[in-house]
């Protein structure tokens, strides 16, 4: 008779069904021989809610970090070049004030310009005001799209924190058309301002929403989040490589 244990069959956290060989639990995303369950006796919701908050702490920490396994040098070279030229544009991008529109008038704005407009067509059948929200939302989508992927398709966490940092920078790319939203001093695609037309997006955006006074306000909390996001986006790529650089040290 076959007298396979539990524990070779099926998950130790939810108890799904799993191969001998699998490494980690497809329904709950665990990895097994990382997983430690609690220690017997442990009683009380607390210290269940500790136990709990230790493993979701540690699947995070496989996902964004632990996952990267590259070892060659030729790929430490690539991505070391990559985070100096995230670390140095970014830094212009922070160090430089929403009112100057630098992002704007940067060479990234020609990339997600595409993917704004695309936006725009996106949204149609969902009415005139997520047609309009729509450049907007298709131009952060498609870097949070990117970074999804790295991160759970490819298992590139370093791809993933290039996508956070174009994520930041899709946003304060936007902060200054918010910033813009009464004035209508930007130029737009047609070579016109917002003034020699009906307005642009966050001008009708904030119009309909009975917000249009707090287009300054709105426009910096966006490029702050930005500024936070492209920090983070330095701090993760930066332990990437440092662990990179680690592996190929031993």
């Amino acid at each position: 008779m076959l007298t396979t244990g539990a524990s070779t069959t099926r998950c130790p956290k939810c108890q799904a069904q799993r191969l001998d060989e699998a490494v980690e639990c497809v329904r709950c995303g665990i990895i097994f021989a990382k997983y430690r369950p609690g220690v017997a006796g442990v009683r009380g919701s607390s210290s269940l809610h500790s136990i709990g908050q230790s493993q979701r702490i540690l699947t995070a920490k496989q996902w964004l970090i632990e996952s990267d396994t590259t070892a060659d040098s030729m790929t430490l070279y690539g991505r070391a070049a990559v985070f100096v030229a995230m670390v140095w544009w970014g830094w212009r991008f922070i160090a430089t004030p929403l009112e100057t529109n630098y992002t704007g008038e940067s060479f990234l704005h020609l990339i997600n310009l595409p993917f704004h407009e695309a936006g725009h067509v996106i949204f149609i059948p969902f009415g005139r005001f997520m047609t309009i929200l729509g450049g907007t939302l298709g131009q952060i989508l498609m870097p949070l799209i990117c970074l999804g992927t790295f991160l759970i398709k490819t298992r590139d966490p370093f791809g993933a924190a290039v996508a956070l940092w174009w994520t930041a920078e899709s946003l304060m790319d936007i902060a200054p058309y918010i910033n813009d939203a009464r004035a209508l001093d930007l130029m737009l695609i047609g070579g016109v301002t917002g003034k020699e037309t009906d307005g642009h997006d966050w001008n009708n955006i904030l119009t309909m929403l009975g917000l249009l006074e707090w287009d300054h306000r709105l426009a910096h909390l966006t490029y702050n989040i930005g500024i936070l996001l492209m920090l983070g986006s330095f701090l993760w790529g930066g332990v990437l490589l440092l662990n990179h650089y680690r592996r190929l040290s031993r």
